[in-house]
This record gives C-alpha cells, structure tokens and sequence, in this order.
C-alpha cells in the first residue's frame, strides 16, 4: 500500500513585527506582510531563509510607514492601518481584505492559497551545436537560434495566488490583449510581450481595490471551473502589492505611488500624427505637410517609419546621405512649418552596421541575438550615445521604439497559433536570451534607455516615445502604447476599443492605434489580415477608415499608420465629398477641443488621472456600465460611442440596403446626458438610439460639465491668444480646470503652469471663471471667454 507523504503545515507557528513588516512563519514557508500606506499592503512569500532585498525595477522607493496594528487572535492575527484591515487565517495563513469599516474587498481561498514550486532555470548559450536563421518578417530580418545548448542559470519558483471573487464584481486591466473581452472575469489571460499583446500585471476590481503582481516574467490569469488564481512563469518569490482604491481612479493612484507619476507629454503630441510605412526621402516628409497645411486639415506629427539608415544597415541610428543629404536643414524646414519628426528605432541591429559593431565590441548584446541589452546600464548609455550623434543631435522630436518585445516567435509561424502555445513560445525564446524572471519587461528597460538619455541631454523637449511594449512603471519614461500590426476589418475596430481600456485600466495611460488597420489586403502570413483588396479606392474601406478616424479622434494619441495603401487624407476623395468631408470635421473638432484635451492631460500627471476609460470607471455599481465594451468615458465629461459596423458599403464598394444610420447607446445611470451634436438632454439609465450619419460619431456631454473649446489651429499652438468657448453644461454643480504650459519643456516639474478654475454653480445658474493661478514662459495676458449655456 502506498504510504502518503505528508504536506508541509501552512499553519502560523510564529508571528514578528519587524521595522517595516511583520513576517509570519510556518512549516511550509515565509510570509512578510509589509504596510506601504494606510491603503497599500505588499505581501511576499517564500521558501527560503531569507526575502529578496533587491527592489524590483518597476517599483520606486517610498518613504516608510509605520502607521499600522497588530492584533493577534485566537484564531487569526489581523494587521490594521486607518483605511484597511487584513485578516491572517492562522490554520492556513489565507488572507481577507478588509475596508476599515468592515466590507470585504477580497478574500484568498481558504486553503493552499498560495503555491510556490521550485524549478531549474537554463538559459542559452553559444557552442558549435546552435544555428542561427534569419527569417524576414514584418519587423525586418531577425535572427531565430535553433539546437541551443542550454546550461543551469538558477533556481526559481513558479508562484500561484488562488482567489474568491465575489457576486457582482467585475475584474480589468492586465494590459492589452488581442481578443478585445472587458470584464476579465470567467476568461484565461496569457501576459506575455507579443505583437498585438501588451502585458501588464496590476488587475483592478470594480470594489475599488488592485492587485499589482510584481514580477517580470509571463503571467497567466484563470477564472474558470478549475479555480481562480494568477500565476507566475518565473520568480524569486511571490511578490504583490494589495492596492485600496475605494475607486478604480484611486487604484490607478495607488499603482502609481508604487511605481512613478506618469510624465507631460509634449504638447504637440495630442495634435494630429500622419504616418505610413513608409515615408521615403525628406521632400517626401515636408511635402506631405506642406499639403496639410494647404487643405487646412490639423496635424501636428509626421512619422518616418524604417529604413532611414543607408542600404540594409538595419536599426542602424543614423540617415542615409542619398535620401535624407542635409538632415539639420530638413529639421529646420519641418520646424519652420510647425510639425514635428518622430523616427522609428530599433533594439536589433545589422551585424554589418557600426552600431552592431560598437556593442559587439563592448560585449553588450544579448546572448544568442543581435539585440542591444537594456538590462546593463552601459548598454542603456550605449544606445543612446548612437541615438543622439545619429539622430537627435539634427533635431528630431520623438521616437518610435518599434519591436520593444523583441522577440514575437508567433510571427514566425505558417497559421495563427492557440494562445497557450504563443505563451510557452514567447517564455522559451526570451528565456534564451534574457535571465526567466525578466522576460517580460525589456520594453521597460529600453523605455528606460531612451527617457534617461534624453534627459540628460536637455530639459528643453518632452521625451515622446511610441512603443509597442509596456510594463509595470514605464509610464514615467514617457511612453505612448499602440496596439501592433493589426488588420483592417470592423471585428479588429470593435475588438480595439476594449484592448486600449483594459491597458489604460492597467495605469498605463497613454495608448493609441493604427487608424484604418496597419494591413489592409490580405497576404501569405495569417497575420496579414486585411478584407480590403483595393484599399481606398473600395467604399467599403473609405466607410471603414472614416469610422476609425473618428473613432482615433478621441484617443489620448491621434495617430493613422499602416502599409499596402498610402494614407494622408486626400486619398479618401476630395472637398465635397462625403469620406473627405467627414474626415476633415472631426480632424478639426479634435483641434477645437485641445483646451479640454490638453487639461485633461495635465490631470494624468498631476491627479494620476485616466484619460481613456471605461465606463465602470465612473459608473461600477451600474451593471450595464461595468459590461459596455464599445463605449467609453474621454476625460471627465464626454462619452464616445463608435460606429462599429457598416452602414454604407460591404467590401468592393457594394452598397448597403435598408440599413439605419444609427446605434443603440447606453446612458449610465446617475447623470444626465447631452448629445453633443444636437444638444438634447436625456436623462441616464436607458438605452437610446443615436443618429450616426457619415460625419458624426455619437458624443454625449454629462450633465454638469465645462467644456472649453478653441477656434480650428492647424496646429496645437497657432494661436496661444485665442479666445476660448466656455460651453455649460447644466444639471448639477461644475468644475474644471484649464491647464497652460509651455508645452514642450518640463519646467512643469518646477511648477511652471498655469491653472484657471471655472465653476458652474447649479443652484443660481452662475458660472465663475478665477483668474489664472501660476505662470510660465511665454504666458500671454488678458484672454476672451466666450460662454454659452447649453439648453438655454
């Protein structure tokens, strides 16, 4: 008869309080529970003697707190501060979290709820024995090791936290994926880096409360049948932070107290950025905006996407002399005509390029890959010694760090693979190169690189770099997310809108796409997905790009980028007909409402505020609101519904018969609403039908809104004396604040800015517009409001 060989017991056998903790001790392991702020618990747990005491790269140094309790019971030991109070299982050291006043917020399974397993890490190593392929693929030619010889590296546990959630509660966040679900619950999340996948672990509740999973490895999420827990690929111990909110906007505090304050961007970036794969030369670049500029449509931004470097140097940092011969004098022109250059830059790079050299030389690639190493502060000053002489020193305004994974083995398959495979594909080919615990997070490392260069070099320009990987705590490096390489069909548009919530919900707050889907045909690899086979010239597309542009319209980043058909908006016909028209309209309602965009803005930094968000952040005890995926909430006081299917034209220009121009929209209850357009009020808690006509995205304004708007600029800052349209919105007391800064330097950070108070007082339909408070360089003086009170 088999004999069983019993557990270790997880009952608490000693309970010390400790300068920054208090560390409960059983059989089978470690606890530390350590008090952050009254609302902010880290919870670490290991095997081992001893906890790690290396703080991880995504977490900043916080002063100490030692304001919190211990009492100890009979059968369980509670650790109590002003805002939370957390209940120890002594038999089986699971964990309740409490509001002070008694409501539980969450609750660890009652047994086993926490699993570590040790294992071997191997990482890879160069012998006789490995091949290396060079295989082409949509982000250049990259290197695939094959027959590695892998050698021990160290010991690691994989962690699993098993959790209760409750009835009624909705789970977010975790960062993008492509799949396009909003409420979390009942799903299986992979987090791991991929092209169309961003991976973030903080999961926010909409009870007010967060988990942030401190670890840099691939993580999965489960609620299912089987269990609910979250899971670690590769760790040293389990290591996470329980956030109290009481709201999900003060869960993204939390998250960034533990992590860093999101940074301004520059101004310019909130204007219109023009992109395509890809621009050519620099007449091509000045051209482009010089015809902006002459049909008055607003942009901002031009992007000069790969190859700016000479021949096949790939990611070398510098321009080709035949293409770009004087880039200053390029620079300069662009400048002279108010737009600014954003060049793409990568962490790969051709062996035959100096660049590749000069870190060969310094022995600062990763093993087994032509990738520069972020992970070495040496490598991080490298890169941006080669990216300032090559690039920056002519003047160039941002970045696009593009394939920030770096490594995406899902592309280089024949047919789409399950998600589970491109998890366990990810994790084996990034472990190869980068140490397992940290192969989630070489996006944060080279977002690093280039915020720290950057700013040692001048204080005058706002670092803006557009990535396609992000993780914990890379929102104070100045980082813009976008969704990948996706395809142009309705079902990518709509499945968008809940992928950028769910990674803004994540604390990361900027993010944008590519308007109109990156591939529009289809081709050989499953990824290039497109249904439009004659790209603008089909009506079936021109719909599609329309509703996409309106829709990017109301992103945090404005931003239309793609390959297999050009995009600048003339190609979607001329003035006087109904795509270009339409196409023009919300380009400049997106430029009238910069006083509010741009003050919304300064809210992400200074209240740690969510510019995209979903419903549930403002409405989670409305259960309709906590499942609506196709709108969302812009800033504090409008709600945007895109038109997500066609209403027009199929594919190959067919027209659509018999089709309403209208969507059903759903007004969260507790405020009233009014369209945007029409200026009708409704009240909240029902669903209505909104008139969606070509050139209108349904809008609705809360009731009890300021909306300060501007005249139509051709770019963000051609006209700082222009007066101002205060619009009201009555039905319940108002505030806002419009924020002014120079727009392109921080000596924000030192409190140069301007802040003017507007309050709409309900009860005697008075509106008090403050003198501004503060000041910068450049402030003008007296200004012009125009008010205008909307119903009356």
């Amino acid at each position: 008869m088999l004999d069983a060989t019993k557990r270790p017991d997880r009952k608490i056998t000693e309970v010390k309080r400790v300068l920054d903790g208090l560390i409960l001790y059983s059989e089978d392991g470690t606890m530390k529970l350590e008090p952050m702020s009254p609302d902010i618990i880290r919870i670490v747990y290991t095997k081992k003697d001893t906890f790690v005491t290396k703080k991880n790269p995504g977490i900043v140094p916080m002063k100490s707190f030692n304001q919190w309790n211990v009492e100890e019971l009979e059968q369980e030991i509670r650790l109590v501060t002003s805002r939370l109070f957390l209940r120890i299982n002594r038999a089986s050291a699971s964990i309740g979290y409490y509001k002070a006043g008694g409501r539980l917020l969450l609750q660890e399974r009652e047994f086993e709820s926490k699993d570590l397993v040790e294992f071997d890490s191997y990482k890879g190593t160069k012998d006789g024995n490995s091949k290396l392929n060079q295989i082409e693929t949509p982000d250049g030619i990259k290197e695939v090791v094959t027959d590695v010889t892998k050698v021990f590296d160290q010991k690691l546990y994989k962690t699993r936290l098993h959790l209760n959630w409750q009835d009624g509660e909705a789970l977010y966040g975790l960062g993008q994926q492509e799949e396009g679900n909003l409420n979390l619950r009942g799903q299986t999340v992979y987090l791991h880096q991929a092209n169309k996948k961003i991976a973030v672990p903080l999961l926010v509740s909409s009870f007010g409360y967060g988990i942030l999973m401190d670890t840099y490895s691939p993580m999965i999420f489960s609620d299912t049948s089987y269990g609910s827990y979250l899971y670690t690929e590769a760790d040293l111990e389990m290591d996470y932070y329980f956030i109290h909110g009481e709201t999900m906007d003060g869960v993204i505090k939390g998250y960034r107290n533990l992590t860093g304050k999101a940074v301004m961007l520059p101004k310019w970036a909130f204007g219109f950025i023009q992109s395509q794969e890809r621009y050519e030369t620099a007449d091509e670049l000045i051209h482009v905006v010089e015809k902006y500029r002459e049909c008055e449509i607003g942009l901002d931004g031009i992007v000069l996407d790969w190859c700016s470097w000479e021949g096949d140097l790939w990611g070398q940092k510098s321009f080709d002399p035949k293409r770009f011969k004087d880039p200053k004098a390029m620079m300069e022109k662009l400048h002279e005509i108010h737009a600014n250059l954003m060049i793409s830059v990568w962490p790969n790079m051709s062996k035959d390029g100096e660049n590749y050299k000069e870190f060969e030389k310094e022995n600062l690639l990763l093993p087994l890959s032509s990738i520069y190493d972020p992970y070495q502060e040496e490598g991080r000053k490298l890169y941006w010694e080669q990216a300032q002489r090559g690039l920056f020193c002519h003047g160039i305004d941002a970045w696009w760090c593009d394939s920030s994974e770096p490594f995406t083995p899902e592309w280089n398959q024949m047919g789409q693979p399950e998600p589970s495979t491109m998890y366990h594909q990810f994790y084996e080919t990034a472990s190869q190169c980068i140490p397992a615990q940290l192969t989630n997070s070489y996006g944060l490392f080279h977002a690093r690189t280039m915020y720290e260069g950057q700013r040692s070099q001048s204080n005058e320009k706002r670092v803006m770099n557009l990535t396609r990987n992000g993780y914990t705590g890379q929102q104070r490096y100045g980082t813009v997310l976008w969704s990948g390489d996706i395809s142009a069909t309705w079902d990518t548009l709509k499945i968008q809108i809940a992928a950028g919530l769910n990674l803004c919900a994540s604390g990361l707050p900027y993010w944008t796409l590519d308007i109109g889907g990156f591939f529009v045909k289809k081709g050989v690899p499953w990824y290039w997905n497109g249904d439009y086979e004659l790209g603008y010239e089909d009506e079936g597309y021109r719909e599609l790009f329309t509703r996409w542009y309106q829709y990017g319209s109301f992103l945090p980043i404005f931003r239309s980028h793609g390959t297999d058909f050009r995009r600048e908006l003339w190609n979607f016909r001329s003035p006087g007909s109904p795509f270009y028209d339409a196409l023009v309209k919300i380009n400049q309602l997106r430029y009238r409402l910069m006083p509010y965009l741009y003050s919304m803005a300064a809210k992400v930094w200074k209240d740690d505020s969510t510019m995209y968000r979903m419903l549930a952040f403002d409405y989670p005890g409305d259960a309709l609101a906590r499942e609506t995926a196709d709108q969302f909430l812009f800033g504090t006081s409008l709600m945007v519904c895109p038109v997500t299917n066609p209403m027009y034209f199929e594919k190959n220009s067919r027209p659509l018969e018999g089709v309403e121009k209208s969507r059903e929209v759903y007004l969260p209850e507790g405020n009233g609403w009014y369209d945007f357009w029409t200026n009708v009020s409704y009240e909240g808690g029902q669903t209505i039908k909104a008139d969606a006509p070509l050139d209108r995205i349904p809008l609705y304004v809360k009731a009890g809104s300021i909306l300060p708007m501007a005249p139509f600029m051709h770019y963000v800052d051609e006209r700082l004396d222009a007066s101002i349209e205060v619009l009201v919105y009555p039905g319940r007391d108002a505030l806002f604040e419009l924020y002014e800064d120079e727009g392109n330097s921080y000596r924000y950070e030192e409190g140069q800015y301007a802040i003017t108070r507007m309050n709409w007082l309900e009860e005697n339909r008075n509106l008090q517009i403050h003198k501004p408070e503060g000041n910068y360089r450049g402030m003008g003086g007296d200004r012009e409001f125009k008010i205008q009170l909307i119903g009356v």
